[in-house]
């Protein structure tokens, strides 16, 4: 079992993560979205697996290439 770090392409806000510690996803599902130049840039997952962590909150500002979860996969 491996596991995938998933990472904010941009800086922004953290305006949404639909998903919970334990939830499974599939290929190009949304893992959460980033409000960025008033845009909201969705991060889709990288590969199917299950949410193993989510190191972000809600209206959280994160950096480029700061992680927001992390996938089991």
């Amino acid at each position: 079992m491996g596991q995938i770090t998933v990472k904010a392409e941009v800086a922004g806000r953290v305006c949404a993560l639909p998903l919970a510690v334990g939830a499974a996803v599939d290929a190009g599902d949304d893992l959460a979205v980033i409000e960025a130049m008033k845009m909201e840039i969705p991060v889709p997952s990288p590969a199917a697996g299950t949410v193993g962590k989510i190191a972000v909150s809600i209206d959280e500002v994160v950096a480029e290439g700061q992680t927001l979860l992390v996938l089991e996969t």
